[in-house]
């Protein structure tokens, strides 16, 4: 083996297990964690909001980037070259810019007003129900699009190449 094949697998491994966490994380929250928290009580959202969330947040985000960071190396070192990886790499990019831009911020202001009202021992101000929104559309655009995004970029060896 030669870097010019340790190189290339090294990223892909990176891009696959990155890609596993993230998406994995994706389908938990939109799945398993918004249906148990329209069931919960406002003292288990807060304590899911508070110490489960900023967790689960942190390998969500970091694991995106890293996927994204992976994916683009074997793309500038000329290993993906047809059109159905690209297909899918702009999917991917499109997810990647949902959770940095609209899903982590609102979940950001999700996380300081639930601290606020725990601390004032107050409840939850009608504005998080705007934040709680943009996280549902956003996680629920990045769900479908993580459909085709998989299916042409796992099946782009499979394609008529271009």
């Amino acid at each position: 083996m030669t870097p010019d094949t340790i190189i290339p697998i090294l990223f892909r491994l990176i891009h696959l297990v990155a890609g596993v966490i993230w998406i994995g994380l994706l389908y938990y929250f939109y799945l398993v964690q918004t249906p148990f928290m329209k069931e919960s009580n406002a003292f288990t959202r807060k304590d899911v909001v508070l110490k489960l969330l900023p967790r689960a947040l942190f390998w969500f985000r970091w694991s995106a980037v890293v996927t994204l960071l992976a994916g683009m190396g074997l793309m500038v070192g000329g290993h993906f070259r047809n059109l159905a990886i690209m297909i899918g790499a702009t999917l991917g990019l499109i997810m990647f810019l949902n959770v940095w831009i609209i899903i982590w911020p609102s979940q950001k202001a999700i996380i300081r007003i639930t601290t606020e009202t725990l601390a004032t021992q107050t409840p939850l101000p009608p504005e998080v129900n705007q934040y709680t929104r943009r996280v549902l559309w956003a996680s629920r655009i990045n769900f479908w699009l993580s459909f085709p995004m998989l299916l042409f970029m796992g099946a782009s060896s499979h394609f008529p190449q271009s």
